[in-house]
């Protein structure tokens, strides 16, 4: 094994999961050439992805799956990426999305589902989305059916692809994973932090920002603030930190007491994990997901309980050793998600569809239009 064609997007947490996976695989000599979708690849992203031995970075502005009116762009971006794999000759293309899944590529294809927009749909509202997402839908379900192998970073994750677009036939758990160096715990201050995308109602961070002047400390917020549409709402009680770059934030969780994020959806949680390494306690929304990876060493709560959201950060807050005891836990059990052990896991993966582990390459065919 010894490059990886990988594909990634700049909006969201895919972006930084996949440098990490990418250091990670480049300290056990494979080298990835990163396909960026979907815009937002500034200057300061440039600079990360450079810091990365055998790292190249191409990127296009192509439309993602999920954004409105996707059809020309996704057959642009089949074109671009297969010319991408002509030219650099993968091992293994690793697709985290779905539609490109279905491309006929030479190369096996692994398909990693980090979200999707029905299962979103589900956690955030309870329901399936409206019929305009059936086009997505079927393109998901093109991608994870026609994709060599399918990962994701839960069983949770795993089963509701299998229940919005199964029977899924080759599927494998590998769980995200962040480098314990980068987040280390200090001398830890009387204030509650959360992170994540603000304008995603799946963060839930609303509730937070409501519930923040009932409690004994302050609450910081760090995170985009502005949607893919352009829409702009910081939260209104609590320290609005912006978006900060990987080594701030890790500074700042160092020294949080408390970890906050009472979401409704959540596949995995990087921000969740960073937390625990940085020996934060953590308050959780109780999703399957986050219950698979941290119980026994979160304190959970309903999304939809602002008064039970307060009760336990307050009752958190004033109680030192219990608050000390939990961050304790939740740092051991972050230990379990170091990005060795994710780097581990997807070499293997990609040797075993090196070694057969494949469809038929007729059955793969280009992104349609519609």
């Amino acid at each position: 094994m010894n490059r990886v064609l990988m594909t990634a997007d700049a909006v969201g947490g895919v972006w930084d999961y996949s440098l990490e996976l990418a250091r990670a695989l480049a300290r056990c000599g494979v080298s990835v050439s990163l396909a960026v979708m979907g815009g937002g690849v500034d200057e300061r992203k440039r600079a990360a992805a450079a810091r990365i031995p055998g790292l190249t970075l191409d990127d296009a502005p192509f439309k993602l799956e999920w954004m409105p009116d996707p059809d020309a762009d996704l057959l642009r971006a089949g074109d671009w990426l297969l010319e991408l794999e002509r030219r650099i000759a993968p091992d293994v293309v690793h697709v985290n999305g779905y539609a490109q899944a279905s491309l006929p590529f030479r190369a096996p294809v692994l398909c990693v589902g980090h979200s999707c927009v029905r299962s979103w749909w589900q956690g955030v509202h309870g329901t399936l989305p409206p019929p305009e997402w059936d086009r997505y839908a079927q393109r998901v379900a093109d991608g994870l059916r026609l994709a060599d192998l399918v990962v994701a970073p839960t069983r949770a994750m795993l089963d509701s692809l299998d229940a919005l677009y199964g029977p899924l036939h080759r599927t494998r758990v590998i769980h995200n994973g962040r480098d314990p160096s980068l987040y280390r715990p200090h001398a830890k201050q009387p204030f509650i932090l959360s992170a994540g995308r603000v304008w995603d109602k799946a963060k839930n961070i609303a509730t937070l920002d409501a519930v923040a002047p009932r409690l004994p400390w302050p609450v910081m917020v760090a995170g985009d603030a502005q949607g893919p549409d352009g829409s702009h709402a910081p939260p209104r009680h609590v320290r609005y930190l912006g978006r900060l770059p990987s080594a701030e934030l890790a500074r700042v969780m160092g020294r949080a007491g408390i970890f906050a994020l009472p979401a409704r959806y959540e596949p995995f949680g990087l921000a969740a994990l960073e937390a625990g390494l940085s020996g934060c306690a953590l308050v959780l929304g109780d999703t399957p997901s986050l219950r698979e990876l941290w119980d026994g060493v979160a304190l959970f709560v309903d999304p939809d309980d602002r008064a039970g959201l307060a009760d336990t950060l307050t009752r958190l807050a004033e109680t030192p050793l219990w608050r000390r005891e939990l961050g304790e836990r939740a740092r051991r059990r972050a230990q379990r998600y170091r990005a060795t052990l994710m780097a581990r896991d997807y070499l293997a993966a990609y040797a075993d569809l090196g070694n057969g582990l494949r469809r038929p390459a007729a059955q793969r065919q280009p992104v349609p239009a519609g």
